[in-house]
């Protein structure tokens, strides 16, 4: 065990980690919480970062929530960086280089506090394994997990068009991730726009006491928009990807400028060339920043642009891509 891990306390248990922050709040400390699904980038870590801004204890959870996968999507392949000790180099948190690192100990360089890794967040169905909680494979076994959260108006738009099962997923998750790590402040990115809203709509309504944080999305320095999934691209395919940034900074500008106004004009520009690229387009909607409500025109009120592509994966199958910008953002402000 190298000395990064000696110094940062994982927790596997709800009950381990629930009982370690109780002690840091009893002491007068201020806790936030950064979840993520591992296989972590400069963009988590730049989270971490944000936590650590409004808060005295920052916590991680990593853990790759089977219930917002279905059946035919990539749960089984989805990149992980189990516990161990890389060969080489990797640019690591605000640009310095390190050694390869495991998420644990990028987690301690970046100033991290305790990071919960449970094996499962649901109730364990013996034979069964944790596969079995993807959504197409649930078990019928009358001890399996039957209880989810959903934000009824929120979660149909975007990836709940294609993705009807991944917010069920995600506000369930979240939900047991905030009853057993008792955050004051939850950070998120907003490359994940739409997850941001819900949850931060889930938190309102069912009156969490979480201060819901969404922060800008981080970019590789051609563009692309850091992502877990993106080391799952071929080579060819991530090059031929940078049509989403580009095509979203096409849109910035042409809206800045005046030479659009018609939300349709934007989304026809931008599936041509995701197209020409050899993309497959799963969504660009142009909605109301706000409320994800449809919009008539691009002058009344922030909108967000936002897109969602599959681009060939370098295993098997595709790797589905998101991105978004919201438009007339600065102007408001």
């Amino acid at each position: 065990m190298s000395s990064d891990e000696q110094e940062l306390p994982v927790f596997t248990t709800a009950a381990d980690m629930r009982n370690w922050v109780r002690k840091q709040k009893k002491s007068g400390r201020k806790v936030a919480l950064v979840p993520t699904m591992g296989y972590l980038h400069e963009g988590h870590l730049s989270l971490v970062k944000a936590a650590k801004e409004r808060a005295d204890i920052v916590v991680a959870s990593i853990y790759v929530n089977p219930t917002q996968f279905a059946a035919h999507e990539d749960f089984d392949v989805y990149p992980r960086n189990p516990v161990r000790r890389s060969i080489g180099s990797s640019r690591g948190f605000e640009g310095q280089t390190l050694p390869a690192l495991d998420d644990r100990a990028k987690l301690a360089a970046a100033g991290c506090h305790a990071v919960f890794e449970p094996e499962s967040l649901y109730v364990s169905v013996p034979g069964a394994g944790e596969g079995s909680n993807v959504v197409g494979r649930e078990t019928q076994h009358p001890d399996s997990h039957e209880t989810y959260v959903t934000v009824e108006r929120l979660q149909r738009p975007l990836c709940g068009g294609s993705r009807p099962h991944f917010f069920r997923g995600v506000c369930t998750v979240v939900t047991k991730l905030f009853h057993i790590c008792e955050p004051d402040v939850a950070v998120f990115g907003r490359k994940d726009y739409q997850q941001w809203r819900v949850i931060s709509r889930m938190v309102r309504d069912l009156d969490f006491a979480v201060e819901v944080v969404g922060m800008p999305i981080c970019r590789e320095p051609d563009g692309l928009a850091m992502s877990s999934r993106n080391a799952r691209l071929s080579p060819e395919a991530r090059e031929k990807a940078l049509c989403i940034s580009r095509g979203l900074a096409w849109a910035e500008a042409a809206v800045a400028e005046g030479r659009v106004s018609e939300p349709s004009e934007v989304s026809s520009h931008i599936r041509g060339l995701i197209e020409e690229a050899g993309g497959k387009v799963d969504y660009v909607e142009l909605l109301d920043a706000g409320n994800l409500g449809p919009i008539s025109d691009l002058a009344s009120q922030p909108t967000l642009l936002a897109i969602a592509a599959h681009f060939p994966a370098k295993d098997r199958g595709t790797v589905r891509l998101i991105d978004n910008t919201v438009l007339g953002e600065a102007k408001k402000e």
